[in-house]
């Protein structure tokens, strides 16, 4: 008993930590990857760096988004928005 009750607290603050760390941030991932593969040409989207526009073209792995100045080829993973949803759902 006497050794159970010296690594308690260091039990006990590994859960704490799991439940309000790890497991949100697990959550947090495994919807982008949803949202990432949801995608389809079309969508409104924002970048994580603030560029707004509209999917033309889908990969695997890298989607080209058509802006006002052209046409730019990212990574998936830099779609943070998708604004196509929420702008039919205000008409």
């Amino acid at each position: 008993m006497g050794q159970l009750s010296q690594f308690l607290p260091f039990i006990l603050m590994f859960v704490v930590i799991y439940f309000f760390m790890i497991l949100p941030q697990q959550k947090k991932i495994k919807k982008e990857k949803e949202f990432e593969s949801s995608l389809k040409i079309g969508d409104k989207i924002i970048t994580k760096s603030g560029l707004h526009g509209k999917i033309s073209e889908l990969a695997e792995t890298t989607v080209v988004v058509e802006t006002m100045s052209g046409k730019l080829k990212m990574e998936r993973s830099a779609i943070s928005l998708e604004m196509t949803s929420s702008l039919n759902k205000k008409v």
